[in-house]
């Protein structure tokens, strides 16, 4: 029985809660301690993923990570989950495909209270050819056959259709009317929140035994383990595992030798929801001279408008938070400005982020692939095994960590000799998941389900045993002080950062976390 059904309405999911007291006593064990099955190096969407696949087929594991959970690339995404469609037009039909699969997956079966379906609308405005026009509707109607060839249900994924111009202005009105023909309306998979995703898979995996523990630095990786230091006391030691699966992302390259990755840099800025208007679905802004990209500008519900994205290749070292530059932020506000009536102007944006996106540089010596963009190199996943027998995963989506994960630990198993059962994570809920009519019967605000799930309930009676904790964490936002509260309780917040910056999303703007700081530092106190 998965953990999540067997959660009480007024409680977590049994063996889920992450604690500071939980991750010191799991260290203690496995610091110096008999060798584990498997050891994850990376707590993002794939490593998170890899242990919980891990955990579930009976392995025992230890996951790692230097900072915290989705601290790297797994928060910096679009929050959405792609159904393939841009990799029908390169030809990617694996890729297409096992896309579409596993957005079924999440929408349907794992994580349908944090996956929901959005609408898009790709307007007809006096730069789209009609030639264009045309092949963007063949591609929708590709990407529904998508769809049913992954047996994702029509009322999960209604169909694409054609908007008049008043339809379209009716979805959209930021939108220019000056040569606007009409749209073209079409369904993605979207998340409430990448880093709850991941949130939500680590504490799933702990439910199923996996040692999450944050906080911990791989300084080396070794067949036998890895040498590693906790960051919070200094102190060094070793965690000894029959197989290590590195899956720290466009850090990979740094533990492991001759694996090379390119990171590609994506951007996107945040807006005040106001400033656009009502905004009912998400807008694809086609890119000026370009035949098959597009600027989305995707309204997240918690009065903040995102628009992203770019795709531009990084040289340099890796930072732990990229930085945004003002070459980005120029190029998206000039696509917007294509499109869009109401103007948008540098001091609109309140934030800005950008994630580097972990591509495995498959060009015969390094820097010999210059020439290439990094758009255009395949997003399919690699798993490698190194002379020493490390597993390292790279690639892929945020979309198909399942499936990277799920092949990370195939190849350890087979590797390295481990007994495990066939994986049984396509059909695992993770913690909060229930079907949509249990979700809509739940007795919680509604905000709270679409991140919670079957926990909405909890977190809001923790609300009502104090009417402080009810109150919302700064004004205009919905995330309140209980929350705060329950990352601490429930899911490994240690400090203010893990709080405001990846357990919410307070943080992307930078005016907002000064004001939620001192809150945030009185719950921790608490």
């Amino acid at each position: 029985m998965s953990p999540s059904s067997t959660a009480s309405p007024a409680h977590p999911a049994p063996g889920s809660s992450l604690t500071a007291a939980r991750r010191l006593r799991e260290l203690t064990r496995s610091v110096g301690g008999p060798a584990v099955d498997v050891l994850v190096v990376g707590l993002g969407a794939t490593g998170a993923g890899a242990a919980l696949d891990a955990a579930a087929r009976g392995l025992t594991v230890v996951a790692i990570d230097a900072h915290d959970l989705a601290f790297g690339t797994s928060r910096w995404s679009s929050k959405l989950i792609h159904g393939g469609l841009r990799y029908l037009a390169s030809a990617q039909l694996d890729v297409a495909h096992e896309s579409a699969r596993e957005r079924g997956v999440l929408m349907e079966r794992t994580a349908p209270h944090l996956v929901r379906a959005q609408p898009f609308i790709l307007p007809l405005t006096p730069l789209v050819s009609r030639g264009q026009a045309a092949l963007a509707w063949a591609g929708f109607r590709a990407g529904d056959a998508l769809r049913l060839a992954a047996r994702t249900a029509r009322a999960t994924l209604p169909a694409p259709r054609r908007l008049s111009a008043a339809e379209t202005r009716h979805l959209a009105p930021a939108l220019r009317g000056a040569g606007l023909r009409g749209g073209l309306l079409s369904w993605d998979g979207r998340v409430t929140d990448d880093a709850r995703l991941v949130t939500a898979i680590a504490r799933t995996a702990a439910a199923h035994g996996a040692r999450i523990l944050t906080r911990v630095r791989a300084l080396e990786l070794t067949r036998s383990g890895a040498r590693i230091r906790d960051e919070l006391t200094g102190e060094e030691g070793e965690i000894r595992a029959r197989a290590v699966i590195n899956a720290s992302g466009v850090w990979a390259g740094g533990l492991v030798d001759g694996v090379r990755i390119r990171p590609s840099r994506g951007t996107h800025l945040v807006l005040r929801s106001d400033h656009l208007g009502a905004l009912p679905a998400g807008l694809h802004v086609p890119i000026p001279g370009e035949t098959n990209r597009f600027v989305l500008v995707l309204p997240q519900g918690d009065g903040r408008t995102y628009v992203g994205l770019t795709d531009e290749p990084v040289d340099e070292d890796i930072p732990d938070v990229p930085e945004v530059p003002e070459t980005d932020i120029g190029f998206l506000l000039d696509v917007l400005g294509s499109a869009l009536d109401v103007p948008v102007h540098r001091h609109d944006v309140v934030g800005a982020f950008a994630g580097l996106r972990p591509l495995l540089d498959t060009t015969p010596a390094a820097g010999s692939g210059a020439e290439a963009r990094t758009a255009d190199i395949s997003r399919k996943h690699a798993v490698l095994t190194s002379p020493e027998g490390v597993i390292t995963v790279v690639g892929g989506k945020l979309t198909t960590y399942r499936r990277m994960a799920e092949d990370a630990v195939d190849t350890a198993a087979a590797t390295h000799g481990l007994s495990a059962t066939p994986s049984p994570t396509a059909a695992l809920p993770l913690v909060g998941a229930a079907a949509p009519h249990a979700l809509t019967s739940l007795r919680a605000p509604r905000h709270l389900i679409h991140r919670y799930g079957t926990e909405a309930p909890a977190v809001h009676a923790l609300s009502q045993q104090d009417p402080q904790l009810a109150e919302p964490v700064l004004d205009g936002h919905p995330v309140t002080r209980a929350e705060l509260l329950w990352a601490i309780q429930h899911e490994g917040a240690l400090d203010t950062s893990d709080l405001l910056d990846r357990r919410t999303r307070i943080g992307l703007v930078p005016e907002d976390r000064t004001t939620a700081l001192h809150t945030a530092e009185e719950l921790l106190k608490r």
